[in-house]
């Protein structure tokens, strides 16, 4: 299953890769995810690992891997999430002062679910989407002034 979500959100890139890159944030824009946790030492990067615990569809726990990091611009993660597993990549443009933030998902069932792959990529689709508006929500209230009232990024 493969599908692209892209949203604009009126931050900075450096901005908005700086909270995707903390993966503990995952919890607070996607309703699924229950905890993430760095399970490697030091700074993000290529080969950073991470296990987090799911609640949708079923409580489970997954891992994945950095697998692209390229600062303010592209961040790429491979590994099992949920009944799947595949690549999530996230690749931010400038535009002005905001980022458009373009989101590709290639995954793959696993199980039954395999057989009905099709069948749910439209739900998955509009269920990542969903959290992606969540983000840009997160972070645009983050910033509720241009005039630098209050520039921080909820943690």
């Amino acid at each position: 299953m493969r599908f692209v979500n892209t949203i604009t959100i009126n931050r900075e890139p450096a901005a908005v890769f700086a909270y995707l890159t903390q993966f503990e944030n995952v919890p607070r824009w996607n309703y699924a995810i229950a905890k993430t946790q760095k399970v490697t030492d030091g700074p993000v990067r290529v080969g950073s690992r991470y296990r987090q615990q799911r609640t949708i569809p079923t409580r489970s726990e997954e891992s994945f891997e950095v697998i692209d990091y390229e600062p303010d611009r592209k961040l790429t993660i491979r590994g099992q999430l949920g009944p799947f597993s595949g690549e999530i990549s996230y690749v931010l443009e400038r535009a002005d002062d905001t980022t458009v933030l373009v989101n590709a998902a290639d995954l793959h069932a696993r199980g039954p679910l395999r057989l009905m792959e099709f069948l749910v990529t439209r739900r998955v689709k509009s269920s990542v989407a969903a959290n992606l508006s969540t983000l840009k929500r997160i972070l645009e209230q983050a910033d509720l002034s241009r005039n630098g009232a209050n520039r921080s990024v909820p943690k």
